[in-house]
This record gives structure tokens, C-alpha cells and sequence, in this order.
């Protein structure tokens, strides 16, 4: 390879990382996170790769090398988790994963793991809980996010569980996954190393089906079973932590399980509330005045400052106070409802559903979509897509509302996408 493109690697590797729907805006902080988990040569020929999974041939020849030294780097790469290795049909494919939820994490999943992890957590901690602009960008650009959090299923009525549908619980979650695994809490590890931790448990991240897979296969999380997965979310239950997973229906690859104080996605829920930056359950809590006595433990057990105490204008009272709820603010995870001793608090049906893509492919072209990507998602200037491929995505725009099947067609400009879309309203 040239050593003015290796020279550059890193500048390239930002652009290639830009055309994920949810970027990393070019930052010196971010510089220097990727000289810390690639090397030059690194960056400059994970810069070439495509957008969809691709197999070592693929990159052999994207690379202009040969397969035995391209499978090495590779395989380097995805023991690092800086790439996933997934296997299909007997043959090994590779995906580069977004920055979160993907490589970012991942590096700090696994402790004592060859990297600086003390200055990455330094610099993660800049980049996103300082610097803010990956944070705004990744949360709070277009209506459809990344992430989504689930409901506290102990706290559901019964009324409310005959409501709830499967994708909403994440017990479903876990009883259907192929592989499931856990690992250290990025967040709370990141924290660690700038001395802001909490003492929530640090070992209790979970991923599941292919993400797992490749995470437990590299060390980088441990494989569990579903009894003990199911006993890992009853410890985040134990401990008012919030359960925030991939925004999807099917095949679900990672449940949080967050703290107010640490997490990135509930940090930003605080900070960007107004732009609805993280996608809510489809409950609300519904507080029994008279029955609230003021002691503010759902106050303070609230990840986003959803609740708070004014006063209950009671005359003979006038120092009393009750809990109030900022519906714009709330997520609907039902934690005050947990820890409410006085039962005044239950949790009721949003008026309006909240909408949950389909899969990945469905949440990728919507969120490309509202952010102006979607023609690298359509072409590839690397490589072409299969028609497999193709057809997903092509597939996941139809079933989008008029407005957003225009917009698409108005970014690629493509008469064959257009017709498509007039056959299938048709």
C-alpha cells in the first residue's frame, strides 16, 4: 500500500466511519482514540472497507492482497473486537461495527486486555462527556435513535402485561437469543478510570445472538446460559438500574443495564431531553396524590430527573410536599414505581405507541434516512453490494411511510428505486 495512504489512514478512517447513520465528527480527541486501537496500516485498510459484512476474499481483493496475509490482519483486527467475525454457512464474515454501540465499547469490555485502558477512558471521557458533539450527533440527530429502553417487568400490572408485547420485555429478549453473554460495563469502567464511578455492578453488560457470538469467542465477554442471564437481570433489578437495548424487534444484540450517573445513554437522555435522545417504553408512571407521602425516593432513584418534589399546598401542611412527573422527561422504565413503599405509584399505557424498527436493516435505512446517509448505504463506493443485500434494504424502504420513501428517493435519485416505490403503493 502506498505510504501516503497509510500516512492518512487515520483521516480516512474518520470519513469511513462517517458513513455509518450514526457518525464520529472529526475531533483531535478522536485522533487520538484511533491511534490507540489501530495502527496506522490499520486505519488505512479498515478505511477501504465496505459498509456490510464482507468475507476475507472480498477484503483480499479490496486490499490488493494476498488472502493468507489479509486472513491475518483480519483475525488480528476481530480479536480485538475492532472487528466482528460472524459466522455463516461454514464461511467466516467480517463487519466493522459502529464507534457505539460497538468498538468504543468493546474496547473497555474486557479488562487488562493490551491497550492503555486508562488513557482510553480518559479520552472517552472527553470526547463524549466533554466535548459532546459525538454524543449530540449519535443521539439526537433524526427521530429514530439507536437505542431504546425497557420496561421494569416486575411492575407491570395485569393489566398492563397482557398490554405489553414480547419485543417490549427483556426476559423475551433473552429466552430467544441463539448466544447470549455478558461483559464489563463499558460506562461504568470508563468512569472507573476517571474516579466518577458509582457502586453499581460492573460485570453485568449483555450482549446476545451474533454479537455475543464473536464477543465470547475473543474473550472480550463470557458466555453464559439463560438461567444465569435471567439471574443478571434480576441483580440489575435489585440495583434501580435501567434496562436500554438496541432499538429493534428482532434479534436484539445488546441490553445495558444503566446507571443515571455513568451510562451514555442516560447521560444524554439528561442533558438532551428536549431532542427525545433515547427511545422510551410505551408506560408512564401514574402518581396517587393523595397517597404520596414526599419522601422523595423516586426522586432520587429517577435516571433522567424525570420526577421531582413540589409543594401539596396543603394548609395545615405547608412544608409537605408530593412527587410530580415531567412526561417529556420520562422513560417509562418504572423504577419509581419499584421503590415507592407507600404503592402510589403504578404505571399506565402512553396514549401514542412508541414505533420499533423491525430489525437492523430497518432501523439502519430509517436512520440513514433522517440523516442524509442512506445513498452509502444504497452504494458503496468500495465495493458493490450483493443483490441479497441489496434487496434488504430495498425491501426496508418500502415499508416506509410515503414521506420517508420520498425523501430516500430524493437522496439516491434513482428511477429504479422510484418505480419500486409506485409499484408497491399501487
Amino acid at each position: 500500500m502506498a505510504h501516503h495512504t497509510i500516512k492518512n489512514g487515520y483521516s480516512d478512517l474518520v470519513e469511513r466511519l462517517n458513513r455509518f447513520p450514526q457518525g464520529a465528527p472529526p475531533s483531535d480527541l478522536l485522533n487520538k482514540i484511533l491511534k490507540i486501537l489501530f495502527s496506522k496500516k490499520e486505519a488505512a485498510l479498515v478505511a477501504l472497507l465496505p459498509i456490510k459484512p464482507f468475507t476475507a476474499k472480498k477484503a483480499s481483493t479490496i486490499w490488493k492482497m494476498d488472502l493468507t496475509s489479509t486472513r491475518k490482519i483480519l483475525e488480528a483486527l476481530a480479536s480485538r473486537a475492532m472487528l466482528v467475525d460472524i459466522e455463516q454457512n461454514g464461511e467466516m464474515q467480517y463487519a466493522l461495527p459502529p464507534p457505539m454501540a460497538g468498538f468504543f465499547e468493546f474496547s473497555m469490555m474486557r479488562v487488562n486486555n493490551g491497550y492503555d485502558q486508562k488513557a482510553l477512558g480518559e479520552l472517552f471521557y472527553e470526547y463524549l462527556n466533554v466535548e459532546e458533539d459525538f454524543v449530540r450527533e449519535l443521539f439526537t440527530h433524526g427521530e429514530t435513535q439507536l437505542g431504546r429502553v425497557y420496561v421494569n417487568e416486575g411492575q407491570l400490572s395485569e393489566e398492563n402485561a397482557l398490554h405489553v408485547l414480547d419485543y417490549e420485555r427483556a426476559t423475551e429478549v433473552i429466552n430467544t437469543a441463539t448466544d447470549l453473554a455478558v461483559g464489563t460495563c463499558y460506562c461504568r469502567h470508563k468512569m472507573m478510570h476517571m474516579d466518577k464511578a458509582c457502586d453499581k455492578p460492573l460485570d453485568i453488560c449483555m450482549t446476545f445472538n451474533t454479537s455475543a457470538a464473536a464477543l465470547a469467542r475473543h474473550g472480550h465477554a463470557r458466555k453464559i446460559d439463560k438461567e444465569e442471564c435471567m439471574d443478571l437481570l434480576h441483580e440489575a433489578y435489585e440495583n434501580n438500574l435501567v434496562q436500554f437495548g438496541e432499538n429493534v424487534r428482532n434479534r436484539v444484540n445488546f441490553i445495558c443495564n444503566c446507571c443515571g450517573c455513568c451510562c451514555e445513554a442516560m447521560l444524554a437522555a439528561q442533558r438532551f431531553a428536549i431532542l427525545n435522545p433515547v427511545h422510551t417504553t410505551n408506560f408512564l408512571p401514574d402518581i396517587e396524590t393523595g397517597n404520596c407521602n414526599g419522601c422523595g425516593k423516586c426522586v432520587s432513584v429517577c435516571p433522567v430527573e424525570a420526577m421531582t418534589l413540589v409543594t401539596a399546598n396543603n394548609p395545615k401542611k405547608p412544608r409537605f410536599k408530593k412527587a410530580k412527573l415531567d412526561e417529556k422527561l420520562c422513560l417509562g422504565c418504572g423504577l419509581c414505581a419499584r421503590v415507592c413503599e407507600k404503592d402510589s405509584i403504578t404505571l399506565k399505557s402512553r396514549e401514542q405507541r412508541v414505533i420499533t424498527p423491525l430489525n437492523g436493516t430497518h432501523r439502519a435505512v430509517v436512520m440513514a434516512i433522517e440523516r442524509g446517509k442512506l445513498q452509502h448505504l444504497i452504494f458503496d463506493n468500495r465495493v458493490l453490494w450483493s443483490h441479497r443485500a441489496l434487496a434488504a434494504v430495498l425491501g426496508a424502504i418500502l415499508r416506509l411511510s410515503p414521506v420517508k420513501q420520498f425523501l430516500a428517493n430524493k437522496q439516491i435519485k434513482s428511477r429504479y428505486l422510484e418505480k419500486m416505490i409506485a409499484h408497491y403503493d399501487n
